[in-house]
């Protein structure tokens, strides 16, 4: 197994639970709605990894084309739970064939198409990426939890897929 194969797994798990987490929600509605303190909807959250990945791996690694919209992805406020659980859906088929395409040597070259003053390999920024993903999907499971008591999982952070070939 490869680091780049490891870091793909990751990043697929976390995407796939995110779909999980947003069809979790009872109606369209309640994706988009928050609560005091709280600045960002579950429907934000999955709109803004999606956009993150399909950005800083699918277009800059994969040269997918695909063009960020940033402030969408964080000024939406309406949607369908499906039409946000196939812009995830775009994201992990974009994710899962480039990294395909990627062998841990390509990891070893500087990440240049991060933020500004940051100098890291391909590999630490895909690390980070998988993080940001599981921190905001992290986020979206407990808004969910908060605005409908309902404690039902959707299986974040599965340990099954370590064992999967």
């Amino acid at each position: 197994m490869t680091v780049v194969a490891d870091i793909r797994r990751m990043l697929l798990r976390e995407l796939a639970t995110f779909r999980r987490e947003i069809e979790l929600f009872p109606d369209d509605d309640t994706l988009w709605r928050t609560v005091p303190g709280v600045a960002n909807s579950a429907g934000n959250l999955a709109l803004h990894i999606a956009g993150n990945l399909r950005h800083f791996v699918g277009a800059v690694l994969g040269g997918t084309g695909y063009v960020r919209e940033r402030d969408a992805e964080f000024g939406t406020r309406e949607g369908s739970r499906a039409s946000v659980v196939q812009v995830l859906a775009a994201a992990e088929a974009e994710v899962s064939k480039t990294l395909d395409t990627l062998d841990d040597a390509a990891l070893a070259k500087p990440y240049t198409s991060g933020p500004k003053d940051v100098e890291v390999t391909g590999q630490r920024w895909l690390i980070h990426l998988a993080v940001h993903a599981g921190f905001h999907l992290g986020q979206a499971g407990y808004l969910r939890r908060i605005l409908t008591a309902d404690s039902t999982t959707a299986d974040a952070v599965s340990v099954k897929v370590l064992n999967e070939p």
